[in-house]
């Protein structure tokens, strides 16, 4: 049985991973942390951190970028591994979370999604293939309208493997309203919608000489990120210190 502290319960992505991990035999959350207690949660509610007490095995944190710092220490100052899906960091928080690795088993992921840990790999190979040939890579994605961030941490950790696979030097383009020029070849356009009630749409565009290829991920539910988030931490409470990704658990 692997015991969850589950940070940032009350939000949609904490109350998705309790009803999941209510039917899971092999977990239980022990303990949530929010700024309130609705008192609708069959578990303690903490609304400061450091007041959690419950003995556990590992803490997902689905909560805001600026709870994340206070999350982390109270991780290492009690050695509990921690699934940190939280996007939208800064490059000091992620700088951070690569120290507190050298203290705790930490899994950061972009996107807990099977299928997305999939298209990384798709993205990969399909640009070594396709940018020597002159195409080029933009990247679309869409969200509910009360995200926060933007673009989302999946169309970066898209970017980012296209970049990697390229051997870096290309500009990650946000915005070409100011821009009255041509589209250099050493960039990546990334677009940002916001509306309804969008899971998460996520559109790789390879455009070429007379043809388009498009690597798409559709999310339904947020259920796709949570069965992720939970196998995440059945796995990573059994590990060592270290930063692992989703590709670690899907390799076991």
């Amino acid at each position: 049985m692997t015991r969850i502290i589950m940070n940032g319960c009350n939000g949609k992505m904490g109350q998705v991973i309790s009803g999941l991990v209510a039917a899971d035999a092999e977990a239980e959350i022990v303990a949530g942390i929010d700024v309130t207690d609705n008192g609708h949660n069959p578990y303690p509610v903490f609304t400061d951190i450091n007041d959690c007490d419950v003995e556990a095995d590992c803490l997902i944190d689905f909560s805001t970028a600026s709870a994340v710092d206070k999350m982390l220490d109270y991780c290492v100052a009690r050695n509990l591994p921690c699934v940190l899906c939280t996007t939208g960091l800064d490059a000091g928080q992620l700088g951070k979370a690569e120290e507190c690795s050298k203290k705790i088993a930490l899994l950061r992921s972009a996107n807990m999604s099977l299928g997305v840990n999939l298209l990384l790999k798709l993205v990969r190979d399909a640009a070594g293939l396709l940018a020597p040939a002159g195409f080029d890579m933009e990247i679309v994605e869409k969200h509910h309208n009360l995200k926060i961030d933007a673009p989302s941490g999946t169309a970066l950790a898209l970017a980012d493997a296209i970049n990697g696979e390229l051997g870096g030097g290309y500009e990650y383009i946000y915005d070409r309203s100011s821009r009255r020029e041509s589209r250099p070849r050493k960039e990546i356009g990334i677009s940002a919608v916001r509306g309804g009630t969008i899971v998460g749409d996520h559109d790789t565009i390879f455009a070429g000489p007379d043809e388009v290829i498009t690597l798409s991920h559709r999310a339904y539910s947020k259920a796709a990120f949570g069965k992720g988030a939970v196998q995440a931490a059945k796995f990573l409470a059994k590990q060592a210190a270290g930063m692992y990704d989703m590709s670690d658990v899907i390799n076991g």
